[in-house]
């Protein structure tokens, strides 16, 4: 049994460094879908298309338990519109597209879940349903899962993501919000554009979104109270022009972090009102479009708890993280999951000291830590019953 655990697991980092080297963007992953099944034919595990690119298989318990539960596990499978810097040998060939979140990490170890669950189908006390899952990096991926059935049946849900900024192995899984709700905002500043020698007849557009750019930094640290959870940052500043020309229009993009919809509804109408304000008083106009994206993911106590004392009784009463603040400021789409049904999405800490286990998630020069891979495969496994050969001396972090 050991032998076939530790061969799962070397497959499981074959695989997804197979599936970093060929990332896809959201609503694209067309060969990583095929990946997918195709592995999940192999385990003779049934599965069926969902939302395009996603896919669902379900096990079945041979003998299940009276009172038991159908649990659902979920990895996404996306990637983002970076250019990789790692110089790993498993490096993307995709030009302009790269795993810089993790997502081939957590599909991996969702299919190696998968064969050790499916060797000891057995043992589950209740039906278990894999959700591979499209377009979680803003695509609404997980929304149209679910409007697709993802959910039909299942009475829990559990999910995670590796988190560089915390040391390796550690687990955060509070019992109420763990990230935050998210949406974007443009505003389009329109000035009057003439000749760089001659300022007095343009209205210039570049100075007055820069003093919004300034105005939106202070709404955090002057019109919220301290003790509130928000973030607004301005990520784009784009105003095309020549260097003897004043532009027409300066367009400024950005995105907001809020822990709920009070919040959100708060920074939203100061956004406007700062925005419009600050550009009446440089004589240009100023449109403001702000989009809502994902709500805050709120765990479930119950479902939370379950998950802490499960990683605790495997990895030592120190695997638990007492000291990272939540909510993070990062947003996730498994919140969809968590506003129809029980469960729990825990952060897990990738920080083992090489270098590329510490830079955070979107970045360049990002690579998941394969040593998560096992870890997290014996929690998804004991969540559904089903122990893992390891003893818990073995896997002390």
């Amino acid at each position: 049994m050991t032998t076939f655990w530790l061969d799962t697991m070397a497959a499981a980092q074959t695989l997804r460094r197979d599936l970093h080297a060929h990332p896809e963007p959201g609503w694209q992953e067309v060969r990583t879908a095929e990946t997918v099944r195709n592995a999940l034919d192999r385990l003779a595990i049934p599965w069926r298309k969902c939302a395009g690119t996603g896919t669902i298989a379900t096990l079945q318990a041979s003998n299940p338990q009276y009172g038991t539960k159908h649990i659902a596990l979920r990895g996404d499978i996306d990637a983002l519109p970076i250019i990789e810097q790692t110089g790993k040998a498993w490096s993307s060939t995709q030009s302009g597209c790269m795993h810089a979140c993790g997502h081939d990490g957590h599909t991996a170890t969702l299919l190696a879940s998968a064969q050790w669950l499916k060797h000891n189908e057995q043992s589950l006390t209740g039906p278990v349903t894999l959700l591979f899952q499209p377009a979680e990096e803003g695509g609404h991926g997980a929304r149209e899962m679910i409007n697709e059935g993802a959910l039909d049946g299942i009475d829990e849900i559990y999910g995670w993501h590796n988190w560089p900024a915390i040391p390796f192995g550690k687990l955060v899984c509070p019992d109420d919000i763990v990230m935050c709700g998210n949406g974007t905002f443009t505003i389009t500043v329109i000035g009057k554009g003439g000749h760089a020698s001659q300022p007095e007849l343009c209205r210039d557009p570049v100075l007055a979104a820069s003093a919004i750019t300034l105005a939106l930094q202070q709404i955090v640290s002057r019109r919220l109270a301290p003790q509130q959870a928000a973030v607004i940052s301005v990520t784009s500043f784009m105003a095309d022009s020549g260097p003897t020309i004043i532009p027409q229009q300066a367009v400024l993009g950005g995105s907001i972090r809020v822990p709920d919809d009070a919040t959100r509804h708060q920074i939203n109408t100061l956004i406007t009102e700062v925005s419009q304000q600050t550009a009446q008083s440089y004589g240009v106009e100023c449109r403001v479009e702000i989009t809502p994206r994902y709500n805050p993911t709120i765990n479930h106590p119950a479902q939370a708890q379950r998950v802490r004392q499960l990683w605790q009784d495997s990895y030592g009463t120190d695997s638990i993280d007492l000291n990272t603040r939540t909510p993070i400021m990062a947003s996730e789409d498994f919140s969809y999951y968590l506003r129809e049904i029980p469960g729990a999405f825990a952060l897990i800490g990738a920080d083992d000291g090489d270098e590329h286990h510490q830079v955070p998630c979107h970045s360049p020069h990002y690579d998941f830590n394969d040593k998560l891979i096992p870890l997290v495969s014996t929690l998804f496994s004991r969540l559904c019953g089903v122990t893992t050969p390891e003893k818990p001396a073995q896997q002390t972090i």
